[in-house]
């Protein structure tokens, strides 16, 4: 099942940036606009706000079996049976998730430098998310961005699925998935967007272009 997974648009949620909206409502309008994957990043939030919140996000994405994948707290994962968890270099090891988690969870890393990339080999992890493939105001702590031309070397040296986040959007998602992202991860591009549904659809526009052109192209 989870060879199957569509990771063309994938949004990373940051309720700051959602201009006062519900966060679920703003979920709820890029599922509606084609987001295909749903990461729930929270963190400055109590575990008990953590629940509460990924259980009305759930309510939303599942019944369009848009998968929710909680950022770093497997705890929270687990307490709302979500479909999996996101951890970045200083997270809880990949190796450690992995055997807290069911067999048929996604579990995804952050890879930030070749050499990471290179070491998730051995991991059982299902992709990568690769970060930042530009420098965005949202990981201001990062100094280098991999650029489309890292992104096309992680796609050389690994056959994981990749999805490439940071300072994505409309005008660049194109240059990603044509430099090998399986998807885009986009945070402001539909959290502060004006409609975000619209926001949403135009992503998987594009996305839904550059694989038919891959096809084309093969």
């Amino acid at each position: 099942m989870k060879n199957k997974q569509d990771w063309s648009v994938y949004l990373v949620t940051d309720r700051a940036l959602c201009r006062g909206r519900a966060l679920e409502d703003v979920v709820a309008a890029a599922v509606r606009g084609g987001v295909t994957m749903v990461q729930l990043r929270e963190k400055e939030c109590s575990t008990r706000a953590f629940i509460a919140l990924a259980e009305r996000v759930l309510a939303v994405t599942r019944p369009r079996h848009v998968p929710l994948i909680i950022n770093d707290r497997v705890d929270v994962a687990l307490a709302v049976d979500a479909e999996g968890v996101h951890v970045g270099q200083d997270d809880m090891p990949p190796d450690v998730v992995r055997r807290l988690l069911a067999r048929d969870k996604i579990l995804g890393l952050s890879v930030e430098t070749m050499e990471q990339a290179r070491e998730a080999r051995a991991f059982d992890v299902d992709y990568l998310g690769v970060s930042p493939v530009f420098l965005t105001p949202t990981k201001a702590e990062l100094e280098h961005a991999w650029g489309v031309e890292g992104l096309n070397a992680v796609r050389a040296m690994t056959s994981l699925p990749l999805v490439g986040i940071g300072g994505i959007h409309a005008g660049n998602a194109s240059r990603v998935l044509r430099a090998g992202a399986d998807g885009v991860a986009v945070v402001s591009a539909i959290c502060s967007a004006d409609d975000p549904e619209a926001a949403a659809r135009e992503l998987a526009g594009i996305s839904k272009t550059c694989r038919a052109a891959a096809k084309v192209s093969t």
